[in-house]
């Protein structure tokens, strides 16, 4: 359910402008929108992730926010 511009025709800067400003939105759209609002704000969110991730299968990684960096941070 593509609404928008297909997450395949974004360039890699216009991917992660908009990735960045849904999850800016997110919390707003799940407390104070509508059903359709977070259903369509959901929907979209999954579709640009998936882009990014097929994009960069080899993301950098925090160490922090692996099981064993959370650990560690307890210890």
């Amino acid at each position: 359910m593509t609404m928008g511009v297909d997450p395949r025709d974004l360039s890699d800067e216009d991917l992660i402008r908009e990735l960045r400003h849904l999850h800016e939105t997110r919390s707003d759209t799940l407390f104070h929108g509508s059903d359709d609002a977070l259903e369509h704000h959901t929907s979209r969110m999954q579709e640009l992730e998936r882009e990014y991730l097929e994009r960069y299968p080899d993301r950098q990684v925090d160490p922090e926010r692996l099981r064993e960096g959370a650990r560690q941070r307890s210890a």
